[in-house]
């Protein structure tokens, strides 16, 4: 295997992950939304965040699941993977990966990966603040129990909280069947969130609004979609996010990444 060595080079393999899955979307009538840092970058720099290293994109629900069940790639590079198909996914989000690839990850110990991008669905979440608590707090317990179960190491600060949720009497199957139940409402609202691991605050929660359109935007030179409501996003998620972070949080991850072949 040779190693990737310049972040550039591992930037390439994910932007063809992005266009793959764009002409998908298009091809097919699905709604995605460039989110997160790479949203940011987009906004602020036409293009990466000169020190990220990965591709963030939303999808509503209903076409986050339909995109699950018909994305394929007929020349057999990349593929979908998520929590429901992959036994031991330590993630609880889909991600499309480079086959051709392999990532190595403290995370996904055990677990073999290639180079991805991230794809998180976006779902309804209660406009009460009361509920919106209960709903939250509840779903950073399970997710934590999930983690113990899955990892190969202890992921909390507490040896005890980890042993404790290691056995508690309840499979993955069955926590992610109870997390759907807690996360998925079936009755649209005026709120809308990343409801997995990886956007688990309150403060993530946007107007449903925000994504009811989707609109041009140009990353890396090329021209891919977000939501139209995507300053309003951004605000409430980041606060000023056209101003850069200081000089010591301008921190690029650190990879360790290989072609396979």
């Amino acid at each position: 295997m040779r190693k990737i060595e310049d972040i550039h080079e591992l930037r390439q393999i994910q932007m063809g992950i992005l266009d793959h899955v764009h002409q998908f979307c298009e091809a097919h009538d699905l709604r995605y939304f460039l989110s997160s840092g790479t949203l940011i970058g987009a906004v602020r720099h036409k293009g990466y965040i000169p020190w990220d290293d990965d591709i963030d994109i939303y999808m509503p629900r209903e076409d986050y699941e339909q995109f699950l069940l018909s994305y394929h790639d007929d020349n057999g590079v990349y593929r979908a993977i998520n929590p429901t198909t992959e036994s031991h996914y330590y993630y609880t989000f889909a991600k499309v990966v480079d086959q051709r690839t392999r990532m190595v990850e403290t995370e996904t110990q055990g677990y073999e990966i290639g180079v991805y991008m991230d794809i998180f669905p976006v779902d309804y979440v209660s406009d009460d603040p009361q509920e919106r608590n209960r709903v939250f707090k509840q779903k950073k317990l399970l997710y934590k129990i999930r983690r113990c179960k899955i990892s190969q190491s202890n992921p909390l600060q507490s040896r005890l909280a980890y042993w404790v949720y290691k056995c508690w009497p309840m499979s993955v199957r069955q926590i992610e069947r109870k997390l759907r139940r807690l996360i998925v409402l079936t009755e649209p609202t005026h709120t809308v969130c990343n409801m997995t691991e990886a956007g688990p605050r309150i403060k993530g929660c946007f107007p449903a609004e925000d994504i009811a359109e989707s609109v041009d935007i140009l990353f890396e030179n090329k021209t891919y979609k977000t939501m139209v409501g995507y300053k309003d996003y951004l605000q409430r998620t980041y606060g000023d996010y056209m101003t850069l972070p200081p000089v010591e949080q301008r921190v690029t991850h650190q990879f360790e990444a290989y072609w396979k072949s």
